[in-house]
């Protein structure tokens, strides 16, 4: 059984930024350690080529996480490159309201699947993974990312579904725009409240806790 209105029966999610808090505000909390204005490591990759070029690296598998801490460390002015990865993502922890409304979509017989940029690849728990998703796309496996049509595709595929039949969540709305030109309906991921009501309607279960 799949969504009550018959339509969206899968639910693609990106990772960092929607099944954890806000990653621009743990960049920002790096920055303030480090000693950097607040926006140094966004700006970077907003408006740097090399730096850009370096990220697409290492979130396809091309560059691995030894490669890329020096390199980004020296873009930065950082000096210490040891651990870069971890401090960065320091700030970031998981957002139980979304986590708990996944796997209450999987439960309720929503296809789940999980599309994730990734920067390496050993920090996904894997035990979690396997509780709240049918199928999982993890860029540096695949060794694309997003926004290629093809990670979608192979998403939905890995749930087992149409394009069409599936609702794709990211907190990044150059990511979502390539989801629904496949069909797949969009969630702009600002906050878990406002995400999980737009999903409940969308796929017609309850994923929030019952309010007493």
């Amino acid at each position: 059984m799949g969504s009550e209105n018959g339509r969206y029966r899968g639910l693609l999610v990106d990772y960092g930024g929607v099944l954890t808090t806000n990653l621009f505000d743990s960049f920002r909390a790096f920055c303030d350690l480090e000693g950097l204005a607040p926006e140094s490591v966004a700006e970077r990759f907003r408006k740097d080529t090399a730096c850009r070029e370096l990220l697409i690296g290492l979130e396809t598998g091309q560059i691995d996480e030894a490669r890329f801490e020096p390199e980004f460390a020296a873009m930065l002015g950082v000096a210490e490159p040891e651990g870069l990865i971890d401090r960065l993502f320091a700030g970031s922890a998981p957002d139980p309201p979304m986590v708990d409304a996944v796997l209450a979509a999987r439960r309720a017989g929503v296809k789940t699947g999980l599309i994730s940029n990734s920067w390496g690849t050993r920090r996904y728990d894997r035990t979690q993974l396997a509780e709240l998703f049918d199928g999982v796309v993890i860029s540096g496996e695949v060794g694309m990312r997003k926004p290629a049509p093809e990670m979608y595709l192979l998403g939905a595929e890995r749930i087992g579904l149409e394009p069409s039949a599936c609702v794709f969540v990211d907190d990044l709305p150059f990511n979502l725009e390539p989801a629904s030109d496949l069909g797949m309906a969009t969630v702009h991921h600002v906050d878990a409240e406002q995400t999980i009501a737009q999903l409940e309607e969308l796929l017609g279960v309850r994923l929030a806790p019952s309010r007493a």
